[in-house]
């Protein structure tokens, strides 16, 4: 079992940047890969990024390419992302997860999953 604490949301205007974090605990050394989801109010959750834990693999959503990073610190068993540009359209909860198989860009392929940081972008 994984345990996933997000933290590093909050309230920003729009252009400015955010750094989320997410720290992951208990069965790590079983961890493939871990990747970020986020959901609006009233949408569907949707993929923004995720990275390979033990490989260079890294996917981004086109809505996000060039304005998210994501990382890792295989040390600190934590994954980031780095947010800038942010725009309103990027408000929403944004869930940490960790596959334990395959993995890519579908949250079925995630089976361990954190509470979410919420993200607001005013205008």
């Amino acid at each position: 079992q994984v345990h996933l604490v997000e933290s590093g949301g909050g309230l920003v205007q729009a252009g400015d940047s955010l750094r989320l974090s997410c720290a992951a605990s208990g069965g790590t050394s079983s961890m493939s890969a871990m990747a970020w989801f986020r959901q609006g109010s009233g949408k569907e959750r949707e993929f923004v990024a995720a990275i390979s834990w033990s490989g260079g693999s890294i996917y981004y959503a086109d809505s996000v390419l060039g304005r998210f990073t994501i990382s890792k610190d295989i040390a600190k068993n934590t994954v980031f992302l780095q947010m800038d540009s942010l725009k309103p359209d990027d408000t929403a909860e944004y869930l940490c997860t960790a596959a334990s198989g395959d993995w890519g860009t579908h949250e079925w392929a995630y089976d361990y999953w954190g509470q979410g940081t919420q993200v607001t972008v005013s205008s």
